[in-house]
């Protein structure tokens, strides 16, 4: 029995707006949300070291999950196909109605544009999600822009928010904010 080939998409085609989940921002500069892909790597590198305070993982790491959680990651591009946006994540394997996000970053040029808000929603509205009705991130206390992310999501859902502290700063090796374990949910994501 042979395996079906998959098309290719040229990287380059990516950020067209037939192969993008969504396009947003203003009609004169656009920006194509879709699911990332090898090409990607490096940019959402650079553009989480563009991002404090978030933590900044190795280039290897993005690109894995440019590649092998792609499902549940989101990238957003320009039309140059610069990367302005990213989020990662992934479905829990002990919890598979739930999704960890894992980042979230916004680059200065798409600032002010709701584009967190809709990468998060276009990865919670595929078909891939269907079973997810929770989602679960982490935030240090002081980290104001995701509490305020965070809670206009469960507003739109609809969905309560909760949160505990999940890490101390001793877990975290002493120079490390605690991080507090976030959840949202129920929801559906057919409402998303």
């Amino acid at each position: 029995m042979t395996t079906p080939i998959q098309p290719f998409t040229p990287s380059a085609d990516l950020i067209r707006p037939t192969v993008a989940d969504a396009v947003v921002g203003h009609a004169e500069t656009p920006l194509f949300i879709r699911k990332p892909n090898a090409d990607d790597g490096w940019g959402i590198y650079e553009l989480i070291k563009s991002c404090p305070p978030l933590d900044v993982n190795s280039a290897y790491a993005y690109l894995l999950l440019a590649t092998q959680f792609r499902d549940t990651c989101a990238v957003a591009t320009n039309e140059e196909g610069e990367v302005v946006g990213f989020v990662s994540g992934y479905v829990k394997d002990n919890a598979p109605d739930t999704y960890f996000l894992w980042q979230v970053a916004v680059g200065e040029k798409a600032r002010g544009t709701g584009l967190a808000r809709r990468l998060v929603e276009a990865i919670m509205s595929r078909p891939e999600l269907n079973d997810v009705h929770h989602l679960e991130t982490t935030i240090t206390p002081d980290n104001l822009a995701s509490w305020g992310l965070f809670r206009r999501l469960a507003a739109r859902w609809q969905a309560p928010l909760n949160s505990r502290e999940y890490f101390s700063t001793e877990q975290l090796g002493g120079e490390h904010d605690p991080e507090n374990l976030v959840r949202i949910g129920p929801f559906q994501t057919d409402t998303i």
